[in-house]
């Protein structure tokens, strides 16, 4: 990846500029000391003048309204776009498109250093020299002086959702909370004044960059999570890119591109001064720099390269991608006439968004893609899947397509936008679809992909912590769809998403902690994990809701001194994981193979096979895959073999019992109690009409007040209920305390030989 840098030959301003804004994709508006306001029109090439501004007003900083703001991404006719422009003389400026001043405001002593409207673009955040923070309203009053510091604050930026704001304060950084009574977040960043600080709406971490020639890459708790070798000169612009996975980082005669994790993509060296200001486009596909010799400098990005299996494909300049297969060499030439805005690469299909249309290409037939229309300019996310593929439209919400290119369904995001949605906070399978909730980060809400709706609509999947990352499995039936997700203090937990009886509340289940990054394999449910310096990878982590014991067996650790606790997981194809390391550099290690030929053996109920298997290899861990496997699709004589090849005696006699079971619904039952799960073997039990059996569960359970609500509901074994719960608190030497049994005490006469008749009867007709 790299920048292709353009500028004019003789640049349009005749002063330093000092600041930019996109109004749109093509639409560039830059202000210099020359007191002019230049629009600049890529689609035309023109260059416009909007708006002089009167001798000895000083702009220092251009932020436009959010689209968002005006209707959804939609232009409206009736009232005039607005972006406010900062001065020197204390004022900011309210101005339309048309170059009207709409509102002037008197707002600090001293220049006021920067302004930027809120993400919904409800407020508007000012800064100044004289060290005030303050928020004001759309139209120009003041709501609240934030904070007071005793030095100029030179940049301010927003957190994601809104509710508090970052500002720099000499050496610091501080968040501050909107609320009046919660306490600042305060921390020293530098070692030298800094100038410029940004706060990503995707991935919600921090850059920013001062004098002592240093960018430094935070978490919103103020941890350090990367910090820069030092650079010739001070740090004096960056900007992430709209979907969080860049950052660019301005200098005297320098420009940089970054990744999100901080290494670096590229370095240019322009000969234009000090790049005072950066601005991202909102597709991501370019940025523009503020020079201080008066040009307007353009970076677009390319040579985005993109790997699944045996296929690369290489994003070059002039919108052309270029793919090749590394195993016959032969290289095709897409040629797409409209800029590139978002490209995907995966399942046999290369999926590539321009501002108006997609297209859609088959690995087997790369001369005639498959098209479909857009219904804005403004694409932040596009995920695929093995049948569908996910965008994020700006106005339609989340749109989900099949590679035939028909609208499959429409997911209305719940909670405003979607553009701060990334692939941290979302995640699609086949037919699921996962999003975190931008106000409620310990909340994920789950979709079907063939409706649209939501799934237990009303009862989302709720956490302790907030939730960072999350990833749903790719392969596997509906039933089996597992959520894995990484909360704030790095723990890993999964979940089912699509029970066959729903709970009140998701099950999940800790697969353990310090993890990084994770990543599920492309075709069978392995699930690979950076886990405090190490590959960790679960065979078959299905298992922890069938047999939680089984789980530590199931899981293998590589050791090697690339795996830092930096490295993320790129992906995981067939045995193969590819990592990256904190500099950037690429790293693919192997798993074993077997376990993925397990999974095949298991989907098409070859079981036989899966033992030979299993027996050819001599791996406890596949022998404990194979437990929990065959355990699942209920073979007991399979799972018998394998839990005595792992030395689970116990468990080996609870099968031999379940098989000896009369009826199919007791032994469904009794597998559901094995693998912890009582509530689905008690509906099990009810729906076959074995009213007793589910009392009797609970009975076993001492689920007391269950056992009685059931035998009042059927109006039958209420005295059996009653009996053994008299018993059991005879044996404990304790009384009643229960509210239902001391209503029913009286009521119903106590007769064991009955109640043992009625217990024989109802073993007799199981027996049948």
């Amino acid at each position: 990846m790299r920048l292709k840098l353009s500028y004019q030959e003789h640049p349009k301003h005749s002063e330093l500029v000092s600041c930019v804004t996109w109004g749109s994709s093509s639409e560039l508006y830059s202000v210099g000391d020359d007191h002019l306001i230049l629009k600049w029109d890529f689609k035309s090439g023109e260059t416009t003048q909007v708006a002089p501004l009167q001798k000895g007003t000083y702009v220092t900083h251009i932020d436009w309204l959010p689209a968002q703001a005006a209707g959804g991404g939609r232009k409206q006719s009736s009232r005039p776009e607005i972006f406010v422009l900062t001065c020197t003389d204390g004022r900011f400026l309210l101005v339309s498109s048309l170059g009207r001043v709409e509102k002037a405001v008197e707002a600090h002593k001293g220049a006021v250093l920067g302004a930027l409207w809120s993400h919904d673009g409800t407020a508007l955040l000012t800064n100044g020299e004289d060290g005030a923070v303050k928020i004001w309203s759309r139209s120009g009053m003041l709501r609240t002086s934030l904070a007071q510091s005793a030095s100029p604050v030179y940049s301010t930026s927003w957190s994601p959702d809104s509710d508090q704001v970052l500002y720099t304060n000499g050496k610091s950084l501080v968040i501050r909370p909107l609320q009046p009574a919660a306490k600042p977040t305060h921390w020293k960043a530098h070692d030298g004044v800094i100038l410029v600080a940004d706060w990503s709406t995707a991935n919600n971490t921090i850059v920013s960059g001062g004098e002592d020639r240093k960018y430094k890459l935070w978490d919103c708790y103020g941890r350090c999570l990367y910090s820069s070798l030092l650079h010739d000169s001070p740090i004096a612009s960056l900007s992430w890119s709209p979907d969080g996975e860049l950052f660019s980082v301005g200098a005297f005669n320098t420009l940089r591109l970054c990744d999100k994790s901080g290494w670096s993509h590229c370095l240019e060296k322009p000969s234009t001064g000090t790049i005072g200001a950066l601005t991202w486009s909102s597709d991501g596909t370019q940025f523009a720099c503020a020079c201080s010799n008066g040009q307007t400098l353009l970076a677009q990005v390319v040579n985005r390269h993109l790997e699944w299996h045996n296929l690369e494909a290489v994003v070059g300049e002039d919108s052309i991608i270029r793919v090749k297969d590394v195993l016959t060499d032969a290289e095709e030439r897409l040629e797409l006439h409209d800029r590139i805005v978002k490209v995907s690469l995966g399942w046999g299909h290369l999926v590539a968004i321009t501002p108006l249309q997609g297209f859609i290409y088959n690995s087997r037939n790369w001369t005639t893609p498959v098209t479909f229309d857009l219904k804005t300019t403004t694409v932040s996310l596009l995920l695929l899947t093995d049948r569908h593929f996910l965008v994020a439209d700006n106005v339609s919400g989340l749109l989900v397509y099949s590679y035939e290119g028909r609208l499959v369904s429409t997911v209305k995001y719940p909670r405003g936008s979607v553009a701060s949605l990334s692939v941290l906070t979302v995640s699609i399978s086949v037919d699921t679809i996962a999003i975190r909730d931008k106000k409620e980060e310990k909340v994920v809400h789950l979709f079907d992909v063939a409706s649209g709706k939501e799934l237990r609509e009303g009862k989302p999947l709720c956490h302790k912590v907030e939730i960072v990352s999350l990833s749903l499995s790719q392969s596997g039936p509906g039933s089996q769809r597992q959520l894995a997700f990484l909360d704030q203090n790095h723990d890993l937990f999964l979940t089912l998403v699509r029970e066959t009886t729903p709970t009140q509340t998701y099950q999940t289940v800790s697969l353990g902690g310090m993890v990084g990054s994770i990543a599920w394999n492309d075709s069978t449910n392995m699930l690979a994990a950076v886990t405090d310096g190490r590959l960790a990878v679960w065979y078959h982590p299905l298992v922890a809701f069938t047999n939680k014991d089984l789980l530590p067996q199931t899981l293998v650790r590589q050791e090697d001194s690339n795996f830092k606790k930096s490295a993320q997981l790129v992906q995981f194809v067939g045995n193969c994981c590819v990592l990256r390391r904190d500099d950037g550099a690429l790293i693919t290690t192997s798993v074993s193979p077997f376990p993925a030929i397990l999974h095949q053996y298991a989907a098409s109920s070859k079981w036989d096979a899966a033992t030979k298997l299993c027996r050819f290899v001599k791996d406890p861990a596949l022998w404990a895959c194979l437990a929990g496997m065959a355990t699942n699709a209920r073979d007991l004589n399979t799972a018998e073999v394998a839990y005595a090849a792992v030395n689970e005696i116990d468990k080996v006699h609870y099968i031999a019992e379940i098989k000896a079971l009369p009826s199919a619904e007791c032994r469904n039952a009794e597998l559901a109690l094995f693998s912890h799960r009582p509530q689905h073997a008690e509906a099990i039990y009810l729906q076959a009409g074995m009213v007793y059996k589910a009392i009797q569960l609970n009975t076993d359970l001492f689920n007391w007040e269950r056992a009685l609500q059931l035998a009042l509901k059927h109006k039958t074994h209420v005295d059996t209920v009653l009996a053994f719960r008299e018993k059991h608190l005879t044996e404990l030497g304790s009384k009643e305390t229960l509210a239902k049994f001391i209503e029913c005490q009286g009521k119903v006469k106590i007769d064991w030989d009955t109640i043992r008749s009625k217990i024989e009867n109802e073993e007799n007709r199981g027996l049948q």
